[in-house]
């Protein structure tokens, strides 16, 4: 990676500037207390998720080893950015190197990637529950279930590391203020020398693709699902399907929602302010409410979660 100040002068630079949220010195203050608040509730919520399926006997099955994997790759997806951005708001500097930016840029995207995969795995879990309950003892076992989400790990630490090496590879000119929280391709790749469309064309379509594809298989298990329920004679077994779906609906609506908003279309045609609230919505919002979601339309987990806390 070469870096400039301008096209022909080469520079000493160490590092990229992320803005983040421009205010007063108060106001970045009352900022840092206020994620501190918000990423120490995340990690609670979900390591306690993660403690009540260790230790209750009842929820060492699929749908929650799943869970708690999914609330275990939903604190370091949050720890990938809100430390960083907390450290931001005391510096004056508000410098990421080099290294920690590509790091960073290659963790989120990666942990994001890992937790589409896993949103499709815990469909196609629910799928085989509700319309082949008579064999998803047989169909879904431990075995099984470990390689899903050995997968949804390896497939996503893959899916962006070609992306990442090209970026990296990129010579950067001029500027190197990034208006943004994090170091993400779009702001990235305007700090470019060569602007070149087809670059910003893969990163939409490697986003799209996955996006789109993973998505359009969580539709298609639900659609079976709702098929499947709507012929349940008794409304009490229609109302406990639905319960046993809903949550992670919620969070499928709440994640992808505001995911294909921001990257369902060329980076460049995103403003900086939208960029960070997008981003600020699905990157730590989405994993605060996670853990209340499931917790909430869920009797297993609130009994679990009673017993673990001690309530």
């Amino acid at each position: 990676m070469k870096i400039f100040n301008a096209p022909s002068n080469s520079s000493t630079i160490t590092g990229f500037i992320l803005l983040g949220f421009p205010c007063s010195r108060e106001g970045q203050i009352l900022l840092f207390m206020l994620f501190s608040g918000v990423y120490l509730l995340t990690l609670m919520g979900n390591a306690s998720i993660i403690c009540a399926v260790r230790w209750d006997q009842r929820l060492h099955t699929p749908m929650y080893v799943l869970l708690a994997n999914f609330s275990f790759l939903e604190i370091w997806y949050v720890t990938s950015t809100v430390p960083n951005m907390l450290a931001n708001f005391l510096s004056d500097t508000k410098v990421i190197s080099f290294s920690g930016c590509f790091l960073q840029f290659y963790f989120f995207f990666s942990l994001g990637s890992t937790e589409c995969f896993f949103l499709a795995v815990m469909a196609f879990d629910r799928y085989l529950a509700i319309c082949r309950h008579l064999y998803y003892p047989t169909l879904m076992t431990r075995h099984l279930c470990s390689i899903l989400v050995v997968s949804c790990w390896v497939l996503g630490f893959l899916w962006y590391l070609i992306p990442i090496v090209i970026t990296s590879q990129m010579s950067f000119c001029g500027s190197r203020i990034i208006d943004h929280f994090l170091c993400d391709p779009g702001p990235l790749l305007a700090l470019t020398c060569r602007k070149d469309p087809m670059i910003e064309l893969v990163f939409s379509h490697i986003n799209l693709l996955s996006l789109i594809f993973i998505f359009l298989s969580i539709m298609g298990s639900y659609a079976l699902v709702l098929r499947a329920v709507l012929k349940v004679p008794s409304a009490s077994g229609r109302t406990k399907a639905f319960s046993t779906c809903g949550s992670h609906v919620a969070v499928v609506t709440l994640f992808y929602g505001s995911v294909l908003v921001m990257y369902g279309s060329p980076t460049s045609e995103h403003v900086a302010g939208m960029q960070k609230i997008v981003t600020l919505f699905y990157s730590v919002v989405t994993p605060l409410l996670n853990p209340v979601i499931y917790s909430l339309r869920n009797k297993d987990m609130k009994k679990a979660l009673q017993k673990f806390l001690g309530i």
